[in-house]
């Protein structure tokens, strides 16, 4: 059985500064829940990893807005994502009572995770279902991924996503990065997936054949940069593979005619810049130090970047 997470109105906000209409944000979570999606993630809790200037109401994730959406899906529907830096001793007993259920904490592969690990320890304890989201797996030592995910399996976490930030991964690469997970930990394993390279699909496919059971989407695949998982296309192959009898692909497919029509940054799009931080496996951070105004230009620093990077 494959779990389905809805990513929209957290990642999507990369595109609009997460500044998603209340009545939207309702609508969007109703309907997600009533197409069949098992969670809907409503936003972050605190911002981002790096703060950003008039944040919308999905990047800061108030208890009041927590409380909106629980009065128009079931609490055993929302999630919420966070960076563990940015939450105090009074964040997680405040969202559990405000009304969400699931939890997810993003693990920055470069840094220890044992202040993140005492804090997913907690949630649990709370009754939160939880995941660890390991991010820029493309970028990450295979011993170094063993033991993040062994040691977040140790600590109680419920799932353990590969987060492949950069869109970078290939369909080989992700089955056999499920494959070494899931040898060292006994939590679920999940996926979420951009779309530099428009294997996004591919490898959410990839992933469910090596073992994940998780897999992250969102309508019309607003996310950051060229987005994520599509949910209809997502949806549409499970209906074709027989796995999708659960989920109403009509009722997605109206609500991404919504979501075009309500919030202008959703239309979907694959930047040229994009598409080369894909190519060379960089992070977003890197546009700063590249010319993309010059797009022929970029890609060779691109490209002198990684090799300057691998010397």
């Amino acid at each position: 059985m494959i779990t389905n997470l809805d990513v929209t109105l957290r990642d999507g906000g990369y595109r609009n500064n997460f500044d998603f209409p209340l009545d939207y944000a309702l609508h969007h979570a109703r309907e997600a829940v009533a197409a069949g999606m098992e969670w809907v993630e409503i936003g972050y809790r605190n911002g981002s990893f790096k703060q950003v200037p008039g944040i919308g109401r999905t990047g800061e994730g108030a208890d009041d807005y927590i409380r909106a959406l629980a009065e128009v899906v079931p609490p055993e529907k929302i999630c919420m994502i966070l960076h563990p830096k940015n939450i105090t001793d009074e964040d997680l007993p405040r969202m559990y009572e405000a009304g969400v259920r699931l939890v997810r904490f993003c693990l920055p592969s470069s840094a220890e995770p044992d202040a993140a690990l005492a804090q997913l320890r907690r949630a649990a304890d709370i009754g939160f279902t939880t995941t660890v989201n390991i991010t820029r797996v493309s970028q990450l030592d295979p011993r170094r991924l063993v033991e993040i995910a062994a040691r977040s399996g140790d600590a109680g976490a419920d799932v353990v996503y590969l987060a492949d930030s950069n869109g970078s991964l290939l369909p080989g690469q992700t089955a056999r990065l499920v494959n070494l997970v899931r040898s060292v930990t006994d939590a679920a394993i999940g996926l979420h997936a951009h779309n530099n390279l428009g294997l996004a699909l591919a490898n959410a496919i990839a992933a469910v054949d090596a073992g994940a059971t998780w897999i992250d989407s969102s309508v019309l695949g607003m996310g950051k940069g060229p987005g994520n998982l599509v949910t209809e296309q997502w949806l549409a192959y499970l209906g074709r593979d027989g796995q999708g009898d659960a989920y109403d692909l009509g009722r997605i497919l109206t609500l991404a005619d919504r979501l075009a029509a309500d919030v202008a940054e959703a239309q979907p799009a694959l930047p040229l810049p994009d598409l080369i931080l894909g190519r060379f496996d960089l992070s977003v951070e890197a546009r700063a130090e590249l010319p993309f105004e010059r797009i022929g230009e970029a890609f060779s620093a691109a490209r002198e970047l990684t090799a300057a990077a691998a010397a």
